[in-house]
């Protein structure tokens, strides 16, 4: 069976502006990036060459905590502004920034309290997708259940979770296997083929043939170490099936050539190459959702042992730590 090459580093995103990286895309010519706090959303344009700030796309909207972007087909760019490690938010916010200009705000309310969340995902047919990063659990996957309209709240319904279990790629800000369960980032591939979920030490890579995201992510996944990246949010795919993944700070832009090939020949192998650490989901469509709701029933799985004993042993130094080290806006 054929191996991915370990990541191999690009280049380094220096600019102080990009100090607190939280999300990357690429179009195949330009990479753009985000990154936590500001008073204005603004997305980085850079060069894959030398991952040089060579633009900046602003609008005038004061964001609360934007944690991922994606990207459309036409170049709109897709904002979460979904962070919330103090649970305190009555409602989160999706931002889009045309490739003309300006943007549109839409705000979100969750079924079942406030959530961190620092994954996003757009499905083939554009409708958005928040994956939440839950310490004590499973993430929840949420999707707006109507039609965004501007300026407007929109419910979100809960369509799906996802567990990870532990692995022990080294990495990540609290130097446990704690890391290697928190959803940090997520992706699909230009042709829609592949989902992607990161953690601070992990990727996971889903084949989705057909059947949405909620249908890939309860397939075996793909898992691709990311080690030694302190606090590793950015995942995303070049349009020829490269993954990229990226730290904050003076780190590199890591690429892993082939993954999504790699990815759909591993689903095409089935369960027999089954990784040891595995990533499982289940799903079900929240009430009251319309026929084009995606929705998926599996067996729900829990926090794998490794996991639940971390947790119990180590619980109060992991609430301090996902409080106080992982830097997020506090207003």
């Amino acid at each position: 069976m054929s191996r991915l090459p370990s990541p191999v580093e690009r280049c380094r995103i220096t600019d102080d502006r990009l100090s607190e990286l939280s999300g990357l895309v690429s179009d195949g010519t330009s990479w753009y990036a985000v990154g936590d706090g500001g008073s204005s959303l603004k997305v980085h344009v850079l060069d894959p060459q030398n991952c040089a700030v060579r633009d900046v796309r602003t609008a005038g909207i004061d964001p609360y905590d934007v944690e991922d972007l994606a990207l459309t087909a036409d170049g709109d760019l897709w904002l979460a502004d979904t962070g919330d490690n103090s649970l305190r938010r009555d409602t989160v916010a999706l931002h889009v920034m045309p490739a003309g200009g300006g943007a549109s705000l839409y705000r979100l309310t969750y079924p079942d309290g406030p959530h961190d969340a620092e994954a996003l995902m757009l499905g083939s047919d554009g409708v958005p997708y928040i994956v939440t990063k839950e310490p004590l659990g499973s993430a929840g996957i949420y999707r707006p259940t109507a039609e965004l309209v501007a300026g407007q709240t929109v419910p979100l319904g809960k369509v799906g979770s996802l567990t990870v279990s532990a692995t022990q790629t080294p990495g990540g800000p609290m130097a446990g296997s704690i890391d290697s369960v928190l959803v940090t980032g997520a992706a699909m591939s230009h042709d829609g083929t592949v989902v992607a979920v990161r953690t601070y030490t992990d990727a996971y890579l889903y084949p989705a043939s057909g059947g949405g995201i909620i249908a890939a992510l309860q397939r075996e996944p793909l898992r691709v170490p990311l080690p030694h990246e302190p606090q590793g949010e950015a995942l995303a795919f070049e349009p020829d099936g490269t993954v990229l993944s990226a730290s904050e700070g003076s780190h590199p832009v890591r690429a892993i050539p082939g993954a999504v090939q790699a990815a759909r020949a591993h689903g095409m192998r089935g369960s027999s190459s089954t990784p040891p650490q595995r990533t499982t989901s289940s799903a079900q469509a929240p009430e009251g959702t319309s026929d084009g709701m995606a929705s998926a029933r599996g067996d729900r799985h829990g926090l794998s042992a490794t996991t639940t004993l971390l947790i119990a042993g180590g619980l109060a130094a992991v609430i301090v730590a996902v409080a106080g080290r992982l830097r997020r806006r506090t207003r």
